[in-house]
């Protein structure tokens, strides 16, 4: 019987989770926004796909609703916003009549957040690719210009791998 050191089996375990994260982060992905309707990111290839994870006490995610709805308005991007750490689902519907959001919104809770990877913030973002391909993530408030920046160039450094 052959004896395998604590240190590899420990680095092993290490690295097994870590790919197994990052698969799950970058891998496909079903949400139901408010609507009942179905959104996967293997439905929504060809256009490029903004996931934005925001919660209606937020200043910095409500600060940047106004340049996602007009982001929306582009045939070539889908965003989909999805609602975190709220009170009441009362409390995110007010903020989405309020502001006339225009977007598709998800009430989200742990287990979708955690789908999708680390969350060191609110908002934090995840642009996809038409092909689907997840260029980054982004913690903090976005604005229009930086995000056509990033689509306009595959990514940029908004958005981290």
């Amino acid at each position: 019987m052959k004896i395998i050191p604590a240190r590899f089996i420990s680095q092993t375990l290490f690295a097994a989770l870590l790919l197994g994260s990052l698969t799950s982060w970058a891998g496909d992905w079903s949400l139901k926004d408010t609507a009942g309707v179905r959104y996967s990111l293997a439905g929504l290839q060809g256009r490029w796909v903004l996931v934005n994870f925001w919660a209606p006490w937020c200043p910095t995610c409500l600060q940047e609703i106004p340049d996602l709805i007009t982001l929306q308005k582009r045939p070539d991007v889908q965003i989909i916003g999805v609602a975190v750490m709220y009170k009441t689902k009362k409390e995110v519907t007010d903020v989405v009549k309020s502001q006339s959001i225009n977007y598709p919104i998800v009430f989200g809770n742990e287990d979708i957040a955690s789908d999708f990877g680390s969350m060191p913030g609110m908002p934090t973002s995840y642009l996809y690719s038409p092909a689907g391909k997840l260029i980054g993530q982004h913690s903090g408030p976005l604005t229009l210009a930086e995000i056509e920046y990033a689509i306009a160039h595959e990514g940029s450094t908004l958005f981290a791998r």
